[in-house]
């Protein structure tokens, strides 16, 4: 029996993608034998499911991209709220993409995205799709899985860079405030944060005071300490903030020229303790480069999974991890969640024992 695969990448690209690519495609033509399978590449995620933007792939492709950052396939965001509407191009969106299933004689289609990619997965499996999810993110913020390939390796990266930040923040007895990327939750921060030695660790799950912060870093001063290190989640807000709505809170910020909250933060820093504070933002380096050797493991164990999965015809799920066991759970049960960190994670408890501040 043949099967035809089809597989986007979709989202913001991380480390890990290739090398999930390459597990799912070695892993069914080993499965199924290679003249039984046949590997059709999508290009720019939904956006190529949309316009038919497809290829099929050689077994060779998949070679030698196990240590490639990026993705082979290309990405593009296309936003889920969008999904459903006709604009002004009178494209059907959803009507494409299941007719383009359908000219590519698909069997089934795998998606390799985060919170929004498995929204729209969900969507196409409930319109009659076969579909498989792998979870990708470096916020490690998908529901129902301990882990996304990619995470680790953006960890590494932020770690390294609070690392190159204490001898330069030690030599001008400055504080230097690191921003990480972690819109809506604060994994990445978190864990580079505790990795990287940060005195003050700020993500959005638990709102900031800044006389809280000040205090910290004062209280480091004091101590002897001639610099401190304040990593901050792209997506904190302080306690005030937090008893907006997010629309309410976008907006005063656009009106103070605000973006992010770490510019801010440095500001008041400097103005509330005569500090010198900088900022450093790593941005996208995060997300660029080759994966770690975990990401290659767990990227490779998650492709496998999917294979298992086409051979058994157990669509509408997405793959997992759970514990040391690679699993998966119905995209109903995802779709749509996020994972946040809980103010009584272990982690945040044993920065706190440590002495690190939450800014609360």
């Amino acid at each position: 029996m043949k099967r035809r695969i089809g597989i986007l990448t979709s989202g913001g690209d991380c480390p890990g993608l290739n090398a999930t690519i390459r597990g799912v495609a070695k892993a069914c033509y080993e499965r199924f034998g290679e003249d039984n399978v046949e590997i059709v590449g999508i290009s720019n995620g939904y956006y190529g499911l949309i316009n038919n933007l497809c290829k099929d792939m050689s077994p060779s492709v998949f070679s030698g991209i196990l240590t490639q950052g990026g993705t082979i396939f290309g990405t593009k965001r296309q936003p889920f709220k969008m999904m459903q509407v006709i604009g002004e191009d009178n494209i059907d969106k959803v009507k494409n993409m299941k007719e383009t299933y359908k000219k590519q004689k698909l069997d089934c289609l795998l998606t390799l995205g985060g919170n929004g990619t498995h929204k729209t997965s969900k969507l196409l499996s409930d319109e009659g799709l076969n579909v498989i999810g792998l979870p990708k993110t470096i916020d490690n913020d998908i529901y129902g899985t301990d882990v996304t390939f990619g995470f680790h390796t953006a960890v590494d990266i932020a770690t390294d860079v609070l690392d190159r930040l204490h001898t330069t923040a030690a030599s001008h007895s400055r504080v230097l405030l690191c921003e990480i990327m972690g819109n809506k939750a604060g994994w990445l921060t978190l864990n580079a944060g505790i990795a990287g030695g940060a005195d003050v660790i700020i993500i959005p799950e638990i709102p900031y005071d800044i006389d809280k912060i000040c205090d910290a870093v004062m209280a480091r001063s004091a101590s002897g300490k001639t610099f401190s290190i304040v990593a901050v989640a792209e997506g904190a807000f302080d306690v005030n903030e937090a008893k907006m709505k997010k629309k309410e809170r976008a907006k005063k910020r656009a009106e103070a020229g605000i973006i992010t909250a770490t510019s801010r933060i440095a500001a008041q820093i400097q103005a509330n303790t005569g500090l010198e504070a900088r900022v450093c933002v790593p941005g996208h380096m995060l997300r660029g480069g080759a994966p770690s050797a975990y990401d290659r493991v767990l990227s490779t164990q998650f492709g496998v999974h999917a294979a298992y999965l086409i051979a058994k015809e157990r669509y509408g799920r997405t793959v997992a991890k759970i514990g040391n066991k690679i699993t998966s759970n119905k995209l109903e049960d995802i779709a749509g969640r996020t994972k946040f960190v809980d103010t009584e994670n272990h982690l945040v408890i044993a920065a706190r024992d440590i002495g690190v501040s939450f800014g609360d």
